[in-house]
């Protein structure tokens, strides 16, 4: 990767396989990929404000009457893209398009279909660029709402001048764009491209044959690879619990509007890590994030790291019982 912009809020890279992919890192961002208690409005406004901070930085062929915010309910709706191109430009006139899109797994199996789909509300100008923000795993949910876009402005007889799209994710965000060119091309000939944004990494995602103990397939973003900003890499350093978390992200939908069913999931993990009892931390940092020198951490037990994590977890489920 190549560094191509930076502030004292951001630094902007760009991935060396493509020159429309960047790769994001702040404050905000590192925050909420390493400690999953930040969750609730925490967490959007941290989001939003990570967004509002690469908008400052990048340069985009947008313009403020011919774009669109394209909210994904529910994960998309963190990103707080409206209010951060507000912030960021000074914008009032973009406009908003609001879709469902959840996924669910078919059963006994690695594939994902769309599940509720019904809502769908459209604002589309006559020229558009679409702006948009999801965290990205198996692409389904991604793919389903750009599908459901390109055909409402077909429909319109718009034109679809580009689309921006910020992601906590995989490369199956690329792919999404990549296998959706051609039909782009052929309808908009005037199209300048897709825009992908990684925060913080491009995140491989746990399948039936990555060698882990605790694992969600399909879900999880793991740690793993070369593609890291050097400052998100770094920031594994402050908090032995970081770079051990199950995923990067977690369930973004709970993580805001389901805090106390978001809590239980990191703590069904949390205990699970403690179960593995007697495994090292060492042994464990090798697989959960394999680039890291252990060296760097001293005299850390996994068991002790696992009570604590599990205890301040209990403490926050704590405020959902009274």
């Amino acid at each position: 990767m190549r560094l191509i912009g930076r502030s004292p809020d951001c630094s902007l890279y760009q991935l060396s396989d493509s020159p429309q992919t960047l790769l994001a890192s702040t404050p905000q961002s590192r925050s909420i990929c390493n400690d999953p208690l930040i969750y609730g409005l925490e967490y959007t406004e941290s989001l939003k404000t990570a967004c509002h901070n690469v908008l400052q930085l990048v340069d985009l062929p947008l313009v403020e009457t011919e774009t669109t915010v394209v909210h994904l309910l529910r994960g998309g709706l963190n990103f707080g893209l409206r209010q951060a191109l507000g912030s960021a430009y000074g914008w009032n006139k973009h406009g908003s398009c609001f879709l469902s899109a959840q996924r669910h797994r078919v059963s006994n199996s690695e594939d994902w279909r769309i599940a509720e789909s019904e809502y769908r509300k459209f604002a589309i100008p006559s020229k558009v660029s679409l702006v948009l923000g999801d965290v990205v795993a198996s692409g389904t949910s991604l793919q389903h709402a750009l599908l459901t876009m390109i055909d409402a402005i077909k429909h319109r007889g718009a034109e679809l001048c580009s689309i921006l799209f910020f992601t906590i994710g995989g490369h199956r965000s690329e792919a999404v764009f990549q296998e959706l060119e051609e039909r782009i091309l052929a309808e908009h000939p005037n199209y300048k491209g897709s825009t992908v944004i990684y925060f913080e990494g491009r995140f491989p995602v746990a399948s039936p044959e990555t060698p882990l103990r605790i694992k969600l397939t399909g879900t999880d973003l793991l740690r793993h690879g070369d593609t890291m900003a050097p400052e998100f890499l770094e920031s594994q350093y402050q908090n032995p619990m970081f770079p051990v978390e199950r995923c990067t992200i977690y369930d973004a939908g709970s993580r805001a509007f389901e805090p106390e069913v978001y809590l239980e999931d990191v703590l069904e993990y949390w205990k699970a890590v403690l179960a593995l009892d007697p495994l090292s931390f060492a042994d464990y940092l090798a697989e959960r994030c394999p680039l890291l020198d252990p060296n760097r951490f001293q005299n850390v037990s996994l068991r002790e790291l696992a009570a604590s994590q599990v205890q301040r977890i209990e403490q926050q489920r704590a405020f959902f019982s009274h």
